[in-house]
């Protein structure tokens, strides 16, 4: 068997023949009333779809700075692996959901513009992309499932239909004197008021034409109309423009409104003898292909005056203009985005009011929180998609650390510092600082997140240091921020020598938090490892529970009760500096952060109070330095015992903490030359 046939065999085992035909459905129109009457929600408006789909894939709810944050699911990008999942934004997209919420149940919001509103880089566009390849996957489902309809071509031969330009409901067929009583006894099966079908719209100018001409050949006998109508299923699809449009703005010269909503078909004015015939008109423009799904328009401030009337119109009464017809109903989501500069034009133009007036602004930021902004990276640079370099440990935190710190505020408390005040947002705990300072932090800062470095030149200046020649198999977090560093000078939105100042300032203050974080691995490498510390943990938490408490500690060996062990309890607080008039306050606040947990349903972990993880990890390398000397590493000569005793170091930081051969050695040398020049306890 040739590879051709293997080829074709496998597509022939894989292909779903029925689900292609489930997918393809036809019917009368009186099949499509049976389907109405076993499930009304076929009839959902275009917001009602958008919504439900959100909430169909589920949602996840937790509390941040004592505030209920709903995460929607949808936003993962399950269906394509992830490629555009968002992260970090949950709060803006809760303002959006909502607003789909209130649109869905026909509150108002449905006659809007929604305008998502952000810096360049800031997931605007990949939160519609998300929203249109949702809609697309949604309507093959049974649960998303929608209907259009069709005119049998009467001088076929062939039993041939013309489907509705603008992929119409089929109820619209309903003469509008009769629609009360349709809705009421489909809306008699519906429990739910707010979901209430309403036939709202009428026919398109073509389906209007080809209704009137049938109507009026069969004497105004209606039931005789829908013989000529074939009913069938509506698949959602952007590249085959059906449901999902997108406009973007071009050169003014070569660009005009019928692009939204149709042209004239000059070929066929000859054969129907007149551009106001609707076949001789071609309803193929953005608004008309989008009808019974979404819009977006990208940078939509940026489009032309004429096409913000059909804007204003087709947001507030759901209707556009063909050129020489009648006003036309749509039901679409109409969606944009923009940057800052074209927003503030918008706010500065007094002609630009009632656009202003039907638009509902959703801010989209920068990413503040650490943890987030590292997940960007890491979906882009990670193992699979990175073959033949490795990528150090800390190297994609680094670059995330640097790109959250440029995009924060100052904090206006001297005692705070701006890498303590990432910390606090990436939820770390500090002394004195409480959920409710955190939230008032956040407050004091309300633009925070709308001015900083894009995550695009993070993921540019990465890309550079992966193919640079010096990165022989590894890339480490110096080499980006390096690379990070270099790139300023040509930075397109970094334009005043201020802006660069602080943007190294910045790099430099990435660089120190770099070091600490890899002499404290390398300390837990000596020292020992995961499991070492969890017990001294539980040790120091189980003595400072019995000291606050006045209690007394059992000791495991021998059975009996004894005094609190002040001598360890202080060993493991002198690592952080705590002096001895403050350390019942650093128990007290360790106990009181426990229990604050366990009233949450959490389990405690050292490694989210900062302070407390320095400390074991520094008690515990203090009880091991002595059996190897890091500065031997600088030294020309190492003799065998030592050697190995590097050798044990090497291989837990590439087991325990990912490291190559390569980067275990730089980092195990760099981490010497600090210990040689004296800068850490050790010296």
């Amino acid at each position: 068997m040739t590879i051709a046939n293997d080829i074709i065999s496998l597509i022939e085992s894989k292909q779903d023949i029925e689900k292609f035909q489930e997918l393809n459905w036809k019917g009368t129109f009186s099949d499509y009333l049976n389907i109405v009457a076993n499930d009304p929600s076929v009839l959902r408006t275009a917001f009602q779809r958008i919504h439900d789909m959100i909430l169909s894939h589920g949602v996840e709810e937790y509390k941040e700075y004592k505030k209920k944050i709903i995460k929607y699911k949808f936003f993962d990008d399950i269906h394509d692996g992830g490629i555009d999942a968002v992260y970090g934004l949950e709060q803006a997209l809760m303002k959006m959901v909502n607003i789909f919420k209130s649109a869905a149940q026909r509150y108002g919001t449905e006659k809007r513009i929604l305008l998502l509103h952000g810096p360049v880089g800031s997931a605007k566009s990949t939160i519609v992309r998300l929203l249109k390849k949702g809609m697309e996957h949604c309507s093959k489902t049974p649960e998303g499932r929608l209907y259009t309809f069709g005119w049998r071509d009467e001088e076929s031969s062939t039993e041939r239909y013309i489907d509705c330009p603008m992929n119409e409901e089929p109820l619209h067929l309903i003469p509008y004197n009769f629609r009360a009583e349709v809705e009421a006894k489909i809306n008699s099966t519906i429990e739910d008021p707010a979901r209430h079908i309403h036939i709202e719209g009428e026919l398109c100018p073509a389906c209007r034409f080809q209704f009137t001409e049938l109507l009026s050949g069969y004497n105004g006998d209606w039931t005789k109309v829908i013989e000529h109508v074939q009913v069938r299923r509506l698949i959602l699809s952007e590249k085959d423009r059906i449901g999902i449009g997108t406009f973007q703005p071009k050169d003014e010269k070569n660009q005009d409104s019928t692009e939204l909503t149709g042209d004239i078909n000059y070929r066929k004015i000859a054969e129907y003898g007149s551009d106001s015939d609707p076949r001789a008109f071609n309803f193929d423009g953005e608004f008309n292909i989008a009808n019974r799904g979404i819009i977006e328009f990208i940078e939509v401030l940026k489009l032309d005056v004429a096409f913000l009337y059909d804007l204003l119109g087709a947001s507030q009464e759901h209707k556009i203009k063909p050129k020489k017809f009648s006003q036309t109903d749509i039901d679409e989501v109409i969606i944009g985005h923009t940057n800052e500069p074209e927003y503030r034009k918008l706010q500065n133009n007094e002609f630009m009011e009632a656009l202003r007036d039907r638009t509902v602004k959703i801010d989209i930021p920068y990413i503040t929180r650490l943890k987030d902004e590292e997940k960007i990276y890491e979906r882009d640079f990670n193992p699979n998609r990175i073959r033949g370099k490795h990528i150090a440990p800390h190297t994609l935190e680094m670059a995330a650390m640097w790109a959250v710190l440029t995009r924060l505020d100052e904090p206006k408390n001297a005692s705070l510092s701006l890498m303590q005040k990432l910390k606090l947002y990436n939820g770390q705990t500090l002394p004195g600082f409480t959920e409710d300072n955190v939230k008032e932090l956040r407050k004091e800062s309300e633009r925070e997140g709308m001015e900083g470095i894009s995550p695009r030149y993070i993921q540019d200046k990465i890309s550079n240091a992966l193919v640079n020649e010096e990165a022989e198999g590894c890339i480490n977090p110096f080499m980006v921020l390096n690379e990070l560093e270099s790139g300023l000078q040509h930075h397109s939105l970094i334009t005043s020598e201020e802006q660069k100042k602080r943007c190294k300032e910045l790099l430099a203050l990435v660089k120190e938090e770099y070091e600490d974080v890899v002499k404290n691995e390398v300390q837990r490498a000596i020292s020992a490892d995961e499991e070492s510390i969890k017990k001294l943990c539980a040790n120091y938490v189980d003595n400072i529970k019995a000291y606050t408490q006045k209690e007394k500690v059992k000791n495991k060996y021998t059975g009996e009760d004894e005094e609190p062990d002040e001598r360890l309890m202080r060993s493991i607080e002198e690592k952080i500096g705590i002096p001895e008039n403050r350390k019942d306050d650093f128990r007290r606040e360790i106990m009181n952060y426990i229990g604050a947990l366990a009233v949450d349903g959490k389990t405690f972990d050292y490694k989210t109070n900062a302070r407390l993880q320095k400390a074991l990890e520094l008690k515990l390398f203090e009880d091991q330095k002595d059996s190897i000397k890091l500065t031997n590493l600088v030294s020309s000569v190492i003799d065998k015992e030592t050697q190995e005793k590097i050798d044990i170091v090497k291989q837990r930081l590439i087991r325990n903490q990912s490291y190559c051969d390569i980067c275990a050695t730089d980092v195990l040398n760099f981490v010497a030359s600090i210990f040689a020049r004296g800068d850490t306890k050790e010296s």
